[in-house]
């Protein structure tokens, strides 16, 4: 376990030591470096950084008291006073609450397992997100057409951007986010031995291909991985009888768990949005509805 000040390995040495790919491991230091979890220092090397929690916290407020302070400045150059800005802050920061409360939201993707995990992760300060599957949105006379025609901020991931796009028509702003695996679901896996037959229990072959490409990218493309999308718990059972690791989609966690063997590894594979990508959100519905 690394502590504050500790200096972490090199990208390239801890891909090596883990087994993933170094744009994995490079990927996650950026992120971490995002959230101030760690700092790269020139010619020295990346370290965990001195401050916990709540002095993370501390450092967002001063940058947010620098932000206000700009925004105070600029009022009393437009003539405002101290009371009338603290007055018109309040009343807009209410204005914005509500209009978050009432946001509709929706989100496209693939898969349905994804599509329903990755919109509860994605909702914060009382937004509402529908999750929407692609291929529902292809067919004729899709039902909840008029609910994505009529949803303040449509979300759906780079990899399907242009298609919905195209769906949707070029006219409806829709805005893509970068999903990656989680680095802890990828060193799980990278531990798992050379010669064991993994399994891979989902609910389509849309997500299989995901993971089977993530893997590919980090390195891991050679791990044996048999697939079922199968709802038949005793064909589920038959099936984990069959393998000795068994990687899981979120939706299907806890049933693989009630099935599986006593001690059989049983791995969930995580899709995450990158920090970028929520901020990028944040961002967007804060600033729908601007004739409010």
């Amino acid at each position: 376990m690394y502590q504050a000040g500790d200096k972490l390995p090199t990208e390239r040495d801890l891909s090596d030591a883990i087994g993933v790919s170094r744009n994995t491991v490079s990927q996650a230091y950026h992120d971490l470096e995002a959230d101030g979890v760690i700092a790269s220092r020139q010619g020295r090397g990346t370290f965990v950084c001195d401050r916990d929690d709540n002095v993370r916290l501390g450092n967002r407020r001063e940058l947010l008291k620098k932000v206000i302070d700009m925004a105070l400045e600029e009022s009393l150059q437009l003539g405002f006073t101290f009371h009338d800005f603290m007055q018109l802050a309040a009343v807009r920061t209410e204005q914005k609450a509500a209009l978050l409360n009432r946001a509709q939201v929706v989100f496209i993707e693939c898969n349905r397992e994804q599509v329903e995990y990755l919109s509860r992760k994605l909702e914060f300060g009382g937004v509402h997100i529908t999750p929407v599957v692609i291929d529902d949105l292809r067919k004729d006379g899709f039902d909840d057409l008029e609910l994505v025609d009529s949803a303040d901020l449509v979300v759906t991931t780079f990899f399907h951007f242009d298609e919905v796009q195209s769906l949707l028509g070029h006219s409806r702003t829709v805005l893509a986010i970068a999903l990656d695996p989680e680095l802890e679901t990828i060193v799980k896996i990278a531990r798992v031995p050379e010669d064991a037959r993994g399994g891979l229990v989902c609910r389509s072959d849309n997500f299989a291909g995901k993971v089977r490409l993530a893997l590919k990218q980090a390195g891991l493309g050679k791990l044996h991985l048999d697939v079922t999308t199968t709802a038949d718990e005793n064909v589920l059972k038959s099936f984990l009888q069959t393998v000795d690791t068994v990687i899981v989609s979120p939706g299907r966690r806890r049933e693989v768990e009630r099935l599986a063997r006593p001690r059989q590894a049983v791995i969930e594979f995580v899709f995450r949005p990158d920090s970028a990508s929520i901020n990028l959100l944040r961002a967007a519905l804060a600033d729908i509805r601007q004739d409010m």
